[in-house]
């Protein structure tokens, strides 16, 4: 195995590699193929995907480090950045866009003091909105972590932010 180099980001430590070590030991051979489920199960250790952590895949598996920013930049499920312990996600589809999903982003807004794409200082919560979450009966809606919250109005939207 080759050691890998360590690119520091400003502001982004490097993280300890044993996790990372632990879950490319369970993949030895590994090719191109077996590239989303090592990405994954990062992703589940560390919360994200931390640089030397893709530096260690490349240095394990001779994936080139372009290969993996591709895969990685291409599906939403990672994410290259900390993330908060609960992911917002809000629904700005059709039918919570009419029953109110603009003034539910504006109130996630104001109470965490983040934007949408945002994590809060804290790393408490991650703010994204999406295309659609499959439950337009519930609308306006949200959903933090895998918990539906459904027929929102501000107050609602406040009290649950709070209730975390």
């Amino acid at each position: 195995m080759h050691k890998a180099v360590t690119i520091k980001k400003e502001g982004v430590p490097a993280v300890d590699l044993t996790r990372c070590r632990t879950i490319l030991a369970k993949h030895p051979g590994a090719t191109s193929a077996d590239l989303i489920p090592i990405l994954q199960q990062l992703q589940d250790a560390y919360g994200y995907l931390p640089q030397n952590t893709l530096e260690e895949i490349t240095a394990s598996t001779r994936i080139p480090l372009s290969k993996i920013y591709g895969v990685i930049t291409f599906y939403s499920q990672f994410s290259l950045e900390p993330r908060g312990k609960h992911t917002i996600k809000v629904c700005i589809g059709t039918a919570c866009h009419i029953k109110g999903a603009p003034d539910i982003k504006k109130k996630i807004t104001e109470t965490l003091h983040i934007h949408e794409g945002e994590t809060t200082k804290d790393y408490k919560f991650t703010y994204e909105p999406v295309a659609c979450l499959g439950t337009c009966f519930l609308a306006p809606v949200m959903m933090i972590n895998e918990r539906y919250y459904g027929k929102l109005t501000t107050e609602k939207t406040e009290q649950t932010l709070k209730s975390y």
